[in-house]
């Protein structure tokens, strides 16, 4: 009984040290913009484009080109497997798909729920806490943990219907890990790799994917270009 107070002493101060040690979600995404080429050029970032090509072991390789207009709230991507080219576009309120039939393209609208996806993602595809708090999405700090052997902090954003997991090198400060949890599916992915875009930003070109639904690995690799003319052609019906 004598050695009570020292223990709840002790463990007090395990508890505040743990609670010292929880950087701000906003500091952490601080030191991310630093590492990739500062805070100045992301927030000159309008426009961007990918190329991506995905992988996956026993499935056909596909192709997928995505061309994004934050100011408009615009999303424009073409998914090419075996050749034939499935169109996705989300432009303000609307949103379509053209499907390949024969050698016309059949237009379909998007559900209301494939448009919120196709909105989260054109965050997703370079920085899912981009101008987070204006898109009403809260961060939170879960703490510090390692992963593969590196010492990392971890973020939860969360927001209508769909909540991620970041996870932060904290030596590099670069994003390496990315949970995203929506509709009842877990997808965790890897990213390694960064490579600096001719804008100044660096991106992580390789990715590893996998579902809780698939759960097979798929390998993406990816390159970004940063404020190129935006073809309004693409966004059109």
């Amino acid at each position: 009984m004598k050695n009570t107070p020292k223990i709840l002493i002790a463990l007090l101060l395990i508890s505040t040290a743990s609670f010292a040690q929880k950087i701000p979600a906003d500091s952490i995404f601080a030191n991310f913009y630093k590492a990739t080429g500062g805070k100045a050029l992301w927030d000159g970032v309008k426009s961007f484009s990918l190329k991506r090509s995905y992988a996956a072991a026993a499935a056909a390789p596909y192709v997928a080109d995505f061309t994004v207009s934050l100011p408009d709230q615009s999303i424009y991507k073409s998914k090419t497997i075996m050749k034939r080219s499935f169109v996705y576009t989300v432009k303000g309120n609307e949103g379509w798909i053209k499907v390949p039939i024969g050698q016309r393209m059949d237009v379909k609208d998007l559900s209301q729920a494939e448009q919120q996806n196709m909105r989260l993602e054109m965050y997703d595809l370079i920085a899912p806490f981009l101008d987070y708090k204006k898109r009403g999405l809260i961060a939170t700090t879960v703490g510090t943990e390692t992963l593969n052997g590196a010492q990392v902090n971890q973020v939860e954003l969360q927001g209508k219907g769909v909540k991620y997991n970041l996870y932060f090198d904290a030596k590099t400060g670069l994003l390496v890990r990315q949970k995203e949890n929506q509709a009842g599916v877990e997808t965790t992915t890897d990213m390694s790799d960064y490579v600096k875009s001719d804008y100044g930003l660096s991106f992580p070109s390789k990715l590893v994917e996998v579902n809780s639904v698939d759960k097979k690995p798929v390998t993406i690799k990816s390159a970004v270009t940063v404020n190129a003319p935006v073809k309004v052609e693409l966004f059109k019906r």
